[in-house]
């Protein structure tokens, strides 16, 4: 074991351990890390007393590295080396060096946040970037800084942005290990596969390469279904038949995970999922053939989970493939993608907090008691737009409470490894007795589409006699669909004329089996019994309220949805009632417009909602001005979150609100009071104009507010235009002084001036300009000065007319006037009008 290349830096490794608590370790797959460093730890000394904790993203990797271990070191599995993984538990109490998948830690740092008796955690793989792996490195890093500064932390990795990760754990030292690598010679395919089946297409490369080259085989495909077809068409070839061909997948018993990498005289080929990229070295493999595609987690925004689904791979998966053939001796690597299709791939795969719901560690990093999840210590912080995604799902499900505090409920989902929206649904089909239904209804929500539209009324028709019709529930049909696919063994050419799709029946089948574990492992009651169909609804709606809408009327399928969306129900669902919830929200172009679509809807009942959301409704009565009737209603609203389930109208109005939004149609002119006319605001404008120039009276100005308050007075009592458009205003308005104000006003601020001849000129008063008269210039004959008002403090400004009334001279200063202007006007205008006086 010596000879492999870690041990190059174990000194170095223990001497920056022994002086700090943190350490980035960058090695090459092949290089040994994740078997010898925690052998490495332990024989040190560096853990003490105390465990080491190993991280691992898979948890075949898990079980079989610390087998490896364990062999090793010549003891038995369970007792110095051990492992836990979910659903499986092989450590105890002597264990010293134990191998976890990633959430196992952070579920137990749940119920013992000080993580007593470890003294290690190393995080493996960590550039894979999963989710967890993230998450429990941030708490781990809170613990070490608080409570646990003893703590030690390693994070180890094949490949990996080491300066940013080394300045986010900072104080840390940064160990970089070259490896041991031969070269591989890559071959790509000269035109791309299209429609032929790729393993076909890897049992026809292996049945080339293998005349020209010597050693074992490593053959990647997507999952289990692609693997066991590319080991029967390998078995099919000359050579394969010569082989030992062996599948290698977490979903096999442990006895067949342990033969995958066991040794044998006979050459061995070894089909694999992702699973063998990185975590596990096989020995002798010499031969790679890739088929390119990983079933890889990724957040759908149709259906509002994480689903797992066939893609491509990233470049940089494909370096760490291929350089699997090179671990020995120097290799070959067949790609079956073109060298073209190479370069459209991806660099790298985006970390899994940048493309999955983060719902689930949301609620788990709740639990832990962290109040405000945007705060926390994200490695790489996700889009403000995901966390609050997660944290609205979490409330409409009742998984934390309008506080955003984790309910009791949401403690009893966390229990769940598995998605809040399955957690809750499983919970409610416990209660209902339809787990086994429910789980089917689960896996449909996140495979592939298992119907495609019929195409023809003869296919229509053949499906309906086969599948039957019901009109309660889109996962109807589709649960008979998954029946008839399952008992024709997911025959294709049996699927086809109905327009099943065969291989979506069969991801479909084995989702439900992994849900139905979980179910049982959880303890629900399991039992298969008939179900009634009003239960099987009731789960969908529990699992997915946020996805509740409403037809908008009966003849249409438009609807509303919660959160303020619209949407049209898919015209080929079965569901004709009003209220329904639709598993499937996706964005489609339909008429040259982009609609949402609601598809595998649900008939659910607004008891039901009551019943598992009670928190989610409240009665709303909004007070409105209808512009068409000219009147005020109050519209009274049943809600469910913010969509309305029933409306109710009427014009019993309370008084106020009445008044208030009358006013406001007052104050915008679409509804004018017919005696409010230029005298009313004359009188406001002198009144607030006097109470600049006399502030000392303390008059009650009328500003916006103070008229707004008026209108809404001479408003009371009314619901509609017609009951204020002659209402009478000037009690109301003069009732804003009391009588010895009112005199005062008159006396300062008057409505006119008495003229030397009699005559009484109109005084115009204005905002923010002195006021003013405009009368003839024969009415100011004898007044040889300034017109004043308010105790003579304001002059007035006179607009000089004409007999014909028109401008002639503005001033303030009639003496000035009569000296200098008047002469000049006189000559002019007295030829005009001869018959006026004129002195």
């Amino acid at each position: 074991m010596s000879a492999l290349p870690i041990y190059e830096l174990e000194t170095q490794l223990v001497a920056d351990l022994r002086t700090h608590s943190r350490l980035v370790l960058q090695a090459p797959t092949g290089s040994g890390k994740s078997t010898q460093v925690p052998q490495i730890l332990l024989d040190s000394g560096l853990a003490g007393d105390g465990e080491i904790v190993v991280l691992q993203p898979r948890r075949l990797a898990t079980r079989m590295l610390a087998a490896r271990v364990a062999q090793e070191r010549g003891v038995r599995l369970g007792e110095e080396v051990g492992y836990q993984i979910r659903l499986d538990k092989v450590c105890g109490r002597k264990t010293r060096i134990r191998f976890v998948t990633e959430g196992v830690l952070l579920r137990q740092m749940l119920s013992d946040p000080e993580l007593r008796g470890i003294a290690v955690i190393v995080f493996d793989e960590f550039h894979e970037r999963h989710l967890y792996g993230d998450i429990t490195l941030a708490r781990a890093l809170d613990l070490q800084e608080s409570r646990r500064p003893d703590l030690k932390l390693v994070v180890m990795s094949a490949t990996l942005d080491a300066g940013s990760l080394q300045k986010y754990l900072a104080p840390c030292e940064l160990l970089t290990s070259r490896g041991r690598t031969f070269p591989v010679d890559v071959e790509y395919l000269e035109k791309p596969l299209g429609d032929f089946p790729v393993w076909d297409a890897a049992a026809a490369e292996f049945e080339r390469i293998s005349r020209q080259t010597e050693g074992d085989v490593l053959v990647f495909m997507s999952g289990a279904y692609e693997i066991s077809r590319t080991i029967s068409a390998i078995r099919h070839t000359r050579a394969g038949s010569q082989c030992t061909v062996l599948p290698l997948h977490g979903e096999l018993a442990a006895a067949d995970q342990d033969a995958a990498v066991a040794r044998y005289e006979q050459r061995k080929v070894i089909v694999s999922t992702n699973v063998a990229e990185t975590s596990l070295t096989i020995d002798g493999v010499r031969v790679v053939i890739d088929a390119g595609q990983a079933k890889i987690a990724r957040f759908d925004p149709y259906r509002g989970i994480n689903t797992l689904l066939v893609e491509r791979i990233s470049r940089a998966s494909a370096e760490q493939r291929a350089g699997r053939a090179g671990r020995t001796a120097p290799g070959r690597c067949v790609r079956l993608w073109t060298e073209r299709e190479h370069h459209d791939r991806p660099a790298q795969e985006l970390p899994e907090v940048k493309r999955l719901d983060l719902a689930e560690v949301v609620l788990t990093l709740k639990a832990s008691g962290v109040e405000d999840v945007a705060k926390f210590r994200w490695l790489e912080a996700p889009e403000a737009r995901s966390l609050e995604r997660a944290l609205t799902l979490l409330t409409d499900l009742g998984a934390l409470d309008s506080a955003g505090a984790i309910s009791p409920l949401g403690r009893r989902m966390l229990a769940f490894p598995a998605h809040p929206r399955y957690a809750r649904m499983l919970l409610a089909a416990h209660e209902l007795g339809c787990v086994p239904a429910v789980v089917q209804i689960a896996a449909l929500t996140q495979g592939r589409g298992l119907l495609r539209r019929a195409e023809g009324k003869q296919m229509q028709q053949d499906r309906d006699a086969a599948l039957g019709e019901s009109a309660e529930s889109d996962f109807f049909l589709h649960l008979r669909a998954l029946r008839f696919a399952e008992q024709r063994n997911f025959n294709p050419q049996t699927c086809r004329p109905l327009g099943i799709h065969a291989p979506a029946a069969r991801e479909a089948a084995a989702l439900a089996e992994q849900f139905l574990r979980i179910a049982q492992d959880e303890g629900l009651d399991t039992t298969a019994r008939e179900t009634p169909a009003e239960a099987l609804q009731r789960c969908v709606l529990a699992g997915f309220p946020d996805m509740v809408a409403l037809r908008l009327d009966g003849g249409t399928l438009r609807c509303a949805l919660v959160h303020g969306r619209k949407g049209v129900l898919a015209r080929e669902s079965v569901v004709g009632t009003p209220l329904l919830v639709a598993s499937e929200v996706r964005e489609v172009e339909m008429r040259g417009d982009v609609e949402t679509l609601l598809s595998l809807a649900t008939a659910i009942k607004e008891e039901w909602l009551r019943e598992f959301f009670p928190d989610g409704f409240r009665e709303t009565t909004d007070v409105f001005f209808d512009s068409s009737l000219r009147r005020v209603l109050a519209k009274k609203q049943t809600r469910f979150h913010d969509l309305v389930l029933r409306s109710e109208q009427s014009d019993k109005v309370p008084h106020e609100q009445a008044a208030a939004l009358l006013a406001r149609e007052v104050e915008a002119g679409t509804c004018p009071l017919k005696l409010w006319d230029n005298t009313v605001d004359q009188w406001i404008l002198r009144l607030n104009q006097l109470t600049e120039w006399f502030p000392e009276y303390e008059l009650p100005k009328l500003g916006d507010d103070e008229r707004r308050m008026l209108v809404e007075q001479i408003c009371h009592g009314a619901v509609s235009y017609k009951d204020i458009k002659e209402r009478p205003v000037w009690p109301v308005v003069k009732s804003w002084l009391s009588p010895v104000q009112q005199q005062l006003l008159d006396d300062q601020a008057p409505e006119r001036i008495e003229l030397p001849n009699g005559r009484k000129a109109k005084i115009v008063y204005a905002t923010g300009t002195a006021p003013h008269i405009a009368t003839r210039i024969q009415d100011l004959y004898g007044v040889t000065g300034e017109l004043r008002i308010a105790a003579h403090r304001i002059p007035l400004v006179i607009q000089v007319l004409a007999p014909n009334h028109r401008p002639i001279q503005i001033t303030q200063n009639l003496a000035t006037f009569w000296k200098d202007s008047y002469p000049k006007i006189k000559q002019e205008l007295q030829r005009k009008y001869p018959r006026h006086e004129w002195r």
